[in-house]
């Protein structure tokens, strides 16, 4: 674990913050190639960017602040919400709010909304590698108690773990999303309708996210639903049933060509 990158000057800059820059600009700028594929100008692509740093943020944040309102929210100032810097985003909400974001993108800029997310979802599946790679330098999101050989050990002063072997489960997402990135980035050259290779990514990374889940020890067990299911799990639960519609509508034979 070393959260901190660098300094500039008392301005800390921490490896969260570059992983997940890192993965934006590389899923960013794989998308805008693999757009090219099927007529997507690659600055069609790019100009996305901004839409969607604003809308993960204000997802992320959003899923992090309902999830842990009464043990971190509660009881503090209301700008403590908006401490982005403090730390504290949930994938799932990001993705929520990156999806809605680049669907007002497109409707505003009148690009092909589904040809643009087929080509953004492997770029999501590779940014993701990077982002949980910023999680394993921050020492967040880790794994329950862990005996086998790959176990990591944080520091004695990580307030959680306290120097016992835990589950790399940043690692085990990483790369289980690598794999994913490089089977959807193989299923675009093979696509037989638009918003295959997006549907198939949300039902991908469904089983994935809940696969892992079952490592997590971050969670306290008031989170723990039944004593079995996770929040991500729930949330999985429903981007799969998403994904499945999606794939079955996309692919009825009156919206393909």
């Amino acid at each position: 674990m070393h959260p901190i990158a660098f300094q500039l000057g008392t301005w800390s800059i921490r490896w969260y913050g570059v992983c997940v820059a890192i993965g934006f600009l590389i899923g960013l700028w794989t998308a805008s190639r693999r757009g090219l594929r099927y007529g997507l100008h690659a600055q069609q692509v790019a100009d996305c960017g901004p839409w969607m740093i604003i809308g993960v943020i204000i997802g992320a944040r959003a899923l992090y602040v309902a999830t842990y309102w009464k043990e971190s929210f509660a009881d503090q100032p209301l700008k403590e919400i908006f401490m982005v810097q403090h730390g504290g985003l949930v994938f799932y909400g990001g993705l929520i709010g990156a999806v809605i974001s680049n669907i007002l993108y497109c409707r505003i800029r009148n690009v092909p909304l589904w040809k643009f997310a087929d080509a953004m979802a492997p770029s999501i599946a590779l940014g993701y590698v990077f982002g949980r790679l910023g999680c394993l330098m921050n020492g967040c999101c880790y794994g329950r108690a862990c005996d086998m050989p790959w176990a990591i050990t944080y520091p004695a002063s990580h307030p959680e773990t306290r120097g016992v072997a835990v589950h790399p489960t940043q690692i085990y997402d990483s790369l289980l999303n690598l794999a994913l990135y490089g089977f959807l980035a193989w299923l675009y050259r093979r696509k037989k309708f638009d918003g295959q290779v997006f549907a198939t990514y949300l039902i991908c990374y469904a089983f994935t996210r809940s696969f892992v889940e079952y490592f997590r020890g971050d969670y306290n067990t008031e989170h723990i639903h039944g004593g079995f299911f996770t929040p991500a799990q729930f949330v999985s639960a429903a981007i799969l049933i998403t994904g499945i519609v999606l794939f079955a509508w996309r692919k009825r034979p009156a919206l393909q060509g």
